[in-house]
């Protein structure tokens, strides 16, 4: 059952948007100076620090539901970690400083700094642990069972589409754990196109025809399936979920965080029990969504960015920012 909010109480105001939107830029910026220096972690802890010190200005009464991990495994922006000024909005938020990390520390494509928020409840506790997803855009939104095989979900989504099957792009992360699943795509006739990490980037790709991605499909981390969801949900597409949990710990990790049965079938007004909902995120290196953060010859950093609205105040939105390259904003 959905959470009712009426359109003055909602979370998806001009003002909380764009301070999120200037929570992500911050982030991106400060991960700047180390695209291409092959060390993770100063990277994460950049971004880290940067969105939390941006997201404790803001007017809200935030709780992190997916951060950097519990509280004994991260310093800041850790699972149930309460930001914010404490005043304004109750505000459940998911976070990634840098979706991508070894991406980024590589100089690759599709990293990203990403937040999404939804109304205090709304989202799922997903814990750290790996996740079955498929995902699909707009246009295709009903036609997916995460219970059907991938051939059933490609012939469902090409007819909702006006496609045949061959003319499907399936987007796939190469993994070994995922031979399986790209044989059957090109068994059935699609395109594959695998892609290497940032799932959260290949998930929301399947909303928009430039990106040319019909769907995503594979397993990958749990979190970012939240983030992903929340994404779609703004969009009006549709994501299903499935935890896959490795271990007897991890099934009681589950229990605890208030999931009883692991291995249901998650779909997307379970992961996201609100249509007040948005997400932001703001490209760190170049990628299929968004550009990554440029310097021009005067020194000022340019950044672009994406914000998604949900709920009444659906929207789509691509900036373009420019800042001082040695002042923060």
């Amino acid at each position: 059952m959905q959470t009712e909010t009426t359109l003055s109480e909602s979370i998806c105001t001009q003002n909380l948007v764009m301070s999120f939107l200037a929570v992500s830029q911050q982030a991106a910026i400060a991960c700047y100076p180390l695209i291409g220096r092959s060390d993770k972690m100063a990277a994460d802890d950049a971004g880290t620090k940067a969105m939390r010190s941006r997201l404790n200005r803001i007017n809200m009464d935030a709780v992190v539901v997916i951060g950097e991990g519990e509280m004994d495994e991260a310093p800041m922006l850790y699972i149930n970690e309460k930001l914010g000024t404490g005043s304004g909005p109750k505000v459940d938020i998911a976070v990634d400083p840098v979706e991508g990390t070894n991406l980024m520390a590589a100089g690759k494509d599709n990293a990203l700094s990403v937040i999404s928020a939804a109304t205090r409840g709304s989202l799922l506790h997903a814990p750290d642990m790996y996740m079955k997803k498929i995902a699909v855009g707009p246009q295709a939104k009903g036609c997916i069972d995460i219970d059907k095989s991938l051939t059933e979900n490609m012939k469902n989504v090409a007819r909702s589409l006006g496609k045949d099957i061959r003319e499907l792009d399936v987007l796939i992360q190469e993994r070994p754990r995922h031979q399986e699943l790209a044989q059957e795509a090109v068994k059935a006739g699609a395109h594959v196109r695998f892609f290497s990490e940032a799932d959260v980037t290949a998930a929301i790709a399947t909303a928009f025809d430039h990106c040319d991605a019909d769907i995503f499909a594979g397993i990958g981390g749990a979190p970012e399936g939240v983030v992903a969801a929340t994404a779609l949900k703004s969009l009006g597409g549709d994501f299903q979920g499935k935890l896959v949990p490795q271990s007897k710990e991890e099934i009681e990790r589950c229990i605890k965080m208030g999931i009883p049965f692991p291995e249901k079938k998650l779909t997307m007004d379970d992961i996201v029990k609100t249509d007040d909902c948005f997400f932001v995120a703001t490209g760190i290196t170049n990628g299929m969504l968004l550009d990554g953060v440029k310097q021009t010859a005067s020194g000022k950093l340019i950044t672009h960015s994406i914000v998604l609205t949900g709920g009444k105040m659906k929207n789509v939105q691509f900036i373009h920012g420019q800042f001082s390259g040695d002042s923060e904003f």
